[in-house]
């Protein structure tokens, strides 16, 4: 028996592409698994770097874009040293953590209480040392009297810098700088000005406390120093009030005696006063008379100078005329006449001026 050998190794061949998963005569053989692992590779290193790239484009934007908000301002640092202060709006850093940004607000109002049961918050240097919050609020007065002093503190930070790299604790820093100003105001004034005078003491502490923590540099603006109710320790009320009641009984007593002295002194003053111008009054009109008597006698004695005898005789007269009407019923006798005999009831029916009018006609 022949072999036909070609046709043997053309059914082998059919067998193996068969076996292979290759589709004969005309029909591409598929791909080997090496060829599909160098493939793979190429396709591998150029997406990695592709997708590598898209990561770090999209790192940097995180990164280093970022916003302010309008209340806020943002402080730049540079491997952690202050590089520069960012305005509200889009901002830009160096990515990767070169730059560091913190935010800080510059119109949040801050608050810290003092002399209340209970001091919120952490990061208080009384309460870190072991103190007690309860003891802030007594405090000693300019009199030696103990008064329960509770204040609040309002504060904004003006200088982001200063506020996070010149002071470790701002906030401990100033409850320190508040409770020594405080405790400073109140010992120069007496216990009645601490109780009375609220609003002038928190305007003193509050100057006092901003030239502190201006020097130093904590970079914070106090907006205002709001004081509560203040009075003495409780254990002393009662004894305080009837010391109060007793001072106000003095003033009282003190006005009334004020108010009697208020009526008595200006009336006897403007008495006084009134005595001396009567005074005065009647000095000047007794010196104008004598003047005007001095002046008088003058005229006359020129005069008189002029013509003696008449001018004698004249005021003669004169000053019979103004005496005689004031003597009454008048009897006129000649000193040369004798033998007079008694008269009777000569004066009636007679008028008062006859024995004027024949005294005149006489000297006639």
């Amino acid at each position: 028996m022949n072999w036909d050998w070609e046709k043997l190794r053309e059914n082998q061949q059919k067998f193996e592409n068969k076996k292979s998963g290759g589709g004969g005569p005309g029909i591409p053989k598929p791909p080997q698994m090496d060829e599909i692992m160098e493939k793979f590779k190429g396709f591998k290193s150029s997406g990695f770097i592709i997708g590598l790239v898209v990561v770090l484009v999209v790192m940097i934007g995180l990164t280093s874009a970022f916003t302010i908000k309008q209340a806020e301002l943002g402080v730049i640092q540079r491997f952690g040293k202050y590089n520069r202060i960012a305005q509200p709006g889009l901002n830009f850093k160096l990515p990767f953590g070169i730059e560091k940004l913190t935010k800080v607000n510059v119109e949040l109002v801050y608050k810290e209480e003092f002399g209340f049961q209970e001091v919120r918050g952490t990061g208080n240097f009384r309460n870190a040392n072991g103190g007690s919050s309860a003891e802030i609020p007594l405090m000693l007065t300019g009199d030696l009297n103990v008064a329960v002093v509770p204040w609040i503190v309002q504060y904004r930070i003006s200088n982001p810098k200063d506020y996070l790299f010149k002071v470790k604790d701002v906030r401990a820093t100033l409850r320190d700088m508040s409770e020594a100003s405080m405790r400073t105001v109140v010992g120069d004034r007496s216990i009645n000005e601490v109780i009375s005078s609220r609003e002038e003491i928190a305007d003193a502490a509050k100057i006092m406390l901003q030239k502190e923590m201006d020097q130093a540099e904590s970079g914070i603006n106090i907006v205002t120093i709001e004081m509560k109710k203040t009075n003495v320790p409780e254990p002393v009320q009662a004894s305080f009030n009837e010391v109060n009641q007793a001072r106000q009984e003095k003033e009282q007593t003190i006005y009334q005696a004020r108010e009697e002295y208020n009526k008595a002194i200006p009336l006897a003053r403007g008495e006084a006063l009134r005595l001396i111008k009567d005074a005065e009054g009647y000095a000047i009109d007794r010196v104008n008379r004598a003047q005007g008597d001095a002046t008088k006698f003058m005229a006359i004695y020129k005069e008189y100078e002029k013509a003696r005898d008449v001018t004698k005789k004249r005021m003669y007269l004169e000053t019979m005329m103004d005496i005689f009407p004031q003597l009454g019923t008048k009897y006129i006798i000649d000193s040369d006449q004798k033998n007079l005999l008694p008269f009777l009831n000569m004066g009636q029916g007679q008028s008062v001026d006859a024995p004027l009018n024949r005294f005149q006609n006489k000297s006639e």
